[in-house]
This record gives structure tokens, C-alpha cells and sequence, in this order.
């Protein structure tokens, strides 16, 4: 598990971009970084500019820790195709990713904890670690004895995302089933996420 403790939003302010595109980014005001030196600009060196790239993608997905994540690029260098787009697959089969894509909750640190505390079942069944590998076909569900909880409520009310192609939501019943594994060019980031970038960091 991440032990990261800092606000969310800072790292949209140490990034200079609005990660998850919501209105209250401080990047809305202020595009630099934080503190006193946060003006200055200096061309970044290619490391630099992989970095942030691995950085803006893995704080995108919430709390993943360097090891997990890494471990994330080492499976998708192991399999068949292109790794890049191997990497965002496997993001976005995470339990805590579909639930956020889904609407069923109002960001992907919401989406964490409502996993961790329990209240999401696949396929009937309790499933409480957000890691959890989504299959094609599995349904995803609020427990039905938490439909009322204010954080679901004002997620699907909200219009602020929406819901890609490869989910099949029914808000409803707040349930959700994921139909395929989706590229780089499904997933609906805010962003512009360069996974190739990453796939250099690792490789060096």
C-alpha cells in the first residue's frame, strides 16, 4: 500500500497539469509548481521528461506504489504487443479503476477506499484489494446494503466524466461490466498520457 499522505491536488501543481481535470485544481489558477521556486522553468533533460511522464501516470491511478507499479511494466514487457499499450490495459483492469470509470464514485482515491472498506463485489462475490485484475465479463457492484452512501450519490449525478465504451454501467442497480480490455486511444484521461515514455524510464 502507498504511503503517500500529501493532498491530492499537489500533485497536479507539482506536474503543472490538471491530472483528473476537475474544477478544483489549484492548476486552474495557477499552471507552476509549489513553493517559492515553483516559477522558474528549465528545460527538462530527456530523463526529466520520462520521469514526469512515469509520474503524471502513476499518480493518475491514485496510490500505487513504485514497487506495484513497476511490477505493472514488467508484466506488460512480458507479454505479446505493444507494452505501452500492455501497461494502460492492466491500469485499467485494476478493481479501483473500473469502479472510478464506472461513475460509481467521484475519484480514484474514493475508488480505493470504498475497495479497501469492502463495498464492492465481483461477481457476487466480496472483493476488498484494489488491485484486483479485472477479467472481461466480470460484473462490478456497490454492495447493494451501501446504495445510499453520499460518495455514490454524487458520483452519478455528477456530469463531470464520462463513461468509456468498454464498461457497461447501469446506475441503477450501481453495477458495471467490464467488456474488453481497452488501448491508449479508449481511455479517457484529461491528459495526454505517454505511456512510450514510461516504457523508456524502465527500459533504460
Amino acid at each position: 500500500m502507498s504511503k503517500r499522505k500529501t493532498s491530492k491536488y499537489k500533485i497536479d501543481r507539482r506536474l503543472g497539469v490538471n491530472l483528473w481535470g476537475r474544477p478544483k485544481s489549484p492548476v486552474n489558477k495557477r499552471s507552476y509548481g509549489p513553493g517559492q521556486h515553483g516559477q522558474r522553468r528549465r528545460k527538462p533533460s530527456d530523463f526529466g521528461i520520462q520521469l514526469s511522464a512515469k509520474q503524471k501516470l502513476k499518480g493518475y491511478y491514485g496510490s500505487i506504489g513504485e514497487k506495484q507499479f513497476r511490477h505493472y511494466y514488467d508484466e506488460a514487457d512480458r507479454r505479446k504487443g505493444d507494452t505501452g499499450e500492455n501497461l494502460i490495459e492492466l491500469l485499467e483492469r485494476r478493481l479501483a479503476t473500473v469502479v472510478y470509470r464506472a461513475k460509481l464514485v467521484p475519484t480514484v482515491f474514493a475508488a480505493r477506499q470504498i475497495v479497501n472498506h469492502g463495498h464492492i463485489l465481483v461477481n457476487g462475490k466480496r472483493v476488498n484489494v484494489a488491485s484486483y485484475n479485472v477479467k472481461d465479463g466480470d460484473v462490478v457492484q456497490i454492495d447493494p446494503r451501501k446504495k445510499d452512501m453520499p460518495l455514490v450519490l454524487e458520483a452519478i449525478e455528477s456530469a463531470e466524466r464520462d463513461v468509456p465504451d468498454y464498461l457497461e454501467v447501469d446506475h441503477n442497480a450501481l453495477k458495471a461490466t467490464f467488456l474488453r480490455g481497452p488501448k491508449l486511444a479508449d481511455v479517457p484521461f484529461p491528459v495526454q498520457m505517454e505511456p512510450n515514455l514510461v516504457i523508456e524510464y524502465y527500459s533504460r
